[in-house]
């Protein structure tokens, strides 16, 4: 097979990817390997800070639509929702890469987490997914279509200085199997990457960041990071036609790392 074919195997196809921060984010990573396969693409942003980046990052992958979405705002979803039926009449993916939390329940004691803390990290990490879900169901039931979303091994082991996010991952993977086993009647598939730590914006704020790095790829079996890249390439899986037996999964992309003790 030649390489001009593969590169538009996704050809006429339409995904939303939401989570594009920078050239270092996983989502970008995902948005380029899409472009790479002849995917018509929106990507989003929250303020005016996120748009800037976004925007060039955009025209670098002929990317003609970009919307604003704040995820704790369900107007704000409706409208981004709305404005996609009208462009594109239906979709065939969506990626959420979205995950936050404030930087003071990350830093210390679990248990002092504060109540605002929590409900911000589990709105914008865990509750997005649901309410983007519902709006996508409409734009997908007819051939049914691909939701894939990001998480990270704290949500099943204690993870220091990952805190209110492990909490927050773990009810985005539990969203993730109610949500597939709602949606599968559409044929609309929902599955999760869990990846290994990889030096992001989100994961900036992540108190002693690097030391988990190197402690990560000491210990995994295969010795090191994964990159972004490599997420990536299992996200195409996810998204394309050939995983279309498979739904309420998660699988871990983070060098082994999840096999060991």
């Amino acid at each position: 097979m030649s390489q001009a074919h593969q590169e538009q195997k996704l050809a006429g196809q339409r995904f939303l990817v939401l989570g594009v921060a920078n050239e270092r984010s996983i989502a970008w990573a995902i948005a380029e390997s899409l472009a790479k396969e002849g995917a018509e693409l929106c990507l989003t942003y929250a303020n005016e800070a996120i748009e800037k980046r976004v925007k060039p990052l955009a025209e670098q992958l002929g990317c003609k639509i970009v919307l604003k979405c704040d995820v704790q705002s369900d107007q704000e979803i409706i409208a981004l929702f709305r404005d996609l039926k009208e462009r594109w009449g239906k979709l065939n993916g969506v990626v959420h890469s979205l995950a936050f939390a404030d930087k003071a329940d990350l830093d210390g004691r679990f248990v002092n987490t504060s109540r605002a803390g929590f409900k911000l990290a589990l709105d914008v990490s865990a509750y997005s997914l649901i309410a983007l879900a519902r709006e996508t169901e409409p734009l997908m039931k007819d051939d049914g279509g691909s939701i894939l979303t990001l998480t990270y091994l704290g949500s099943e082991r204690v993870v220091k200085n990952y805190n209110v996010m492990g909490v927050a991952k773990a009810a985005l993977e539990c969203s993730m199997r109610y949500l597939a086993a709602e949606l599968g009647e559409s044929q609309i598939r929902i599955n999760a990457i869990s990846a290994g730590p990889i030096k992001t914006l989100a994961a900036s704020g992540i108190p002693q960041f690097r030391e988990m790095l190197t402690a990560f790829a000491a210990k995994a079996p295969l010795r090191r990071n994964v990159s972004q890249e490599e997420v990536a390439q299992v996200a195409m899986f996810y998204l394309s036609p050939m995983s279309k037996a498979i739904t309420g999964e998660v699988t871990f992309v983070d060098c082994g790392y999840s096999i060991v003790d």
